[in-house]
């Protein structure tokens, strides 16, 4: 099994701080920057940043649905995991300044790829697929943001 990473960015026109609070805020703010790929959504426990655990169902395909049950940590200032209690994923987002009034997200989800020739489809396909998701994400985290 080989580790599967899928990696994206963006510079968002807000300071670091008020789009680290924007995705800490599993009760509101990451409920409306979600795009169509999540359904189900719903805090189980906390709601803002460490000690959050979240449920939803992430449609990567239109035959592939991941049922996630994400613990979220904050091991260092403008840093989220979202650990997976039902894969190997975790996903981090990591938020720093980039710049007056500007901030650069960057998220990164890694896990245990399949093996054999599924694998090889998962290692090709997957990261680009999920970049695409998060791509939206962090769109819809920027318009809101930028209001």
């Amino acid at each position: 099994m080989a580790q599967v990473e899928a990696t994206t960015e963006r510079i968002i026109a807000a300071d670091a701080e008020k789009v680290f609070d924007a995705l800490a805020d599993y009760s509101d703010a990451r409920a409306k920057v979600l795009p169509e790929h999540f359904s189900e959504y719903e805090v189980r426990e906390g709601g803002d940043g460490e000690g959050t655990l979240v449920h939803w169902k992430l449609q990567a395909t239109s035959k592939r649905v991941r049922d996630c049950l994400l613990e979220v940590t904050e091991p260092t200032d403008g840093e989220l995991v979202e650990k997976d209690r039902n894969s190997s994923m975790v996903t981090t987002w990591r938020v720093t300044p980039a710049g007056e009034g500007k901030s650069r997200v960057v998220v990164t989800s890694v896990w245990n790829g399949a093996g054999g020739i599924g694998g090889f489809f998962e290692r090709t396909f997957a990261p680009k697929g999920l970049a695409r998701i998060y791509d939206a994400e962090l769109a819809n985290l920027a318009a809101e943001m930028e209001k």
